[in-house]
């Protein structure tokens, strides 16, 4: 599979995947043996099976409001960049996601907004994947942080 259809699949299916916390249709866009970081300084989720017990931690407390994905940018190799913004409450998320690709990798940028154990917040960060031959993320990685509150971005939403 081509980095574009792995990208837009990628956006596609995490649009849909997160607001039903399908943490399974999730799952099937990543390499049995994939990496994945959820913050810079964390220990990493190695394979599916960690990557499942991330997904369905951060899903349990969460009831997305909103999810939307901006369309990807892609470049050679299976590198790709993204954009996504997410509403929620949580006990929440809105998304949008666009993707630059360079090298079979992806990264993303995206906004998270959810309301923690009964207050508004905003997570707003980036998320950078490479793909595999066959269109699976086999390394993601996410950098975010939080605000109190709803915000919205001073300036454009996403800059791709």
């Amino acid at each position: 599979m081509d980095t574009w259809e792995a990208a837009e699949r990628f956006v596609r299916v995490w649009a849909r995947g997160w607001a039903a916390h399908d943490v399974d249709a999730l799952l099937a866009l990543y390499a049995e043996d994939c990496v994945h970081r959820s913050m810079p300084f964390r220990a990493p989720h190695r394979g599916r099976d960690e990557l499942a017990a991330y997904l369905r931690w951060s899903f349990e407390a969460e009831r997305v409001t909103d999810v939307r994905f901006s369309a990807p940018l892609v470049g050679p190799d299976g590198v790709a960049a993204a954009e996504f913004r997410v509403r929620s409450e949580e006990r929440g998320a809105a998304a949008e996601f666009r993707v630059r690709s360079e090298e079979r990798g992806a990264a993303a940028e995206f906004r998270v907004r959810s309301e923690e154990r009964g207050a508004a917040a905003t997570l707003a960060g980036c998320v950078f994947v490479r793909f595999d031959g066959r269109g699976l993320a086999v390394e993601s990685r996410d950098y975010w942080h939080t605000a109190d509150g709803h915000q919205e971005p001073a300036g454009r939403l996403f800059l791709l």
